[in-house]
């Protein structure tokens, strides 16, 4: 029994109710995922490990669909690659997976900093280094790498 009363296999079947229920609300990274069911007050008792291995045998968790929908996401939302990995590796992706799912994604790159710059600074050219290095600094903040934020400022 844990400390709400609740016996061990009601915590168990809790647990996997919440998290298929994250699940169905948006994908979730196993880190993400697990952080988040460990703050949960009926989590006593529960093997969590064997809860995900459980929810990844049955596809309700998918890392490599979570990482393409993440990637989709965040570039919708004007981020660059570098950004987006870093935040992938912050949510437990393992660095040789976010290389590949980078890589594959349909993203222009390019255009999507142009348009960045666009949005940010209109169709205006900068007047001198200072204003060039502005726009520098705003698309690497953005996650753009240096070569993209050359061809988009030439």
């Amino acid at each position: 029994m844990s400390k709400l009363g609740f016996k061990t296999k009601d915590n168990y079947s809790r647990c996997k109710n919440s998290a298929i229920y994250s699940l169905a609300m948006r994908e979730h990274s196993r880190l993400e995922l697990r952080n988040k069911l460990l703050k949960k007050e009926y989590v006593d008792g529960v093997d969590i490990d064997k809860l995900l291995n459980e929810l990844e045998e049955n596809n309700y968790l998918n890392e490599d669909r979570f990482i393409e929908s993440y990637i989709r996401h965040r570039a919708s939302r004007g981020f660059g690659p570098i950004k987006i990995s870093c935040e992938l590796q912050n949510r437990g992706i393992k660095t040789v997976l976010i290389g590949t799912a980078i890589n594959e994604a349909e993203v222009d790159w390019y255009k999507s900093a142009k348009e960045q710059i666009e949005k940010k600074f209109r169709k205006t050219k900068p007047k001198d280094f200072n204003e060039k290095a502005k726009r520098m600094r705003f698309l690497s903040t953005k996650g753009f790498s240096n070569e993209i934020i050359k061809r988009v400022l030439t």
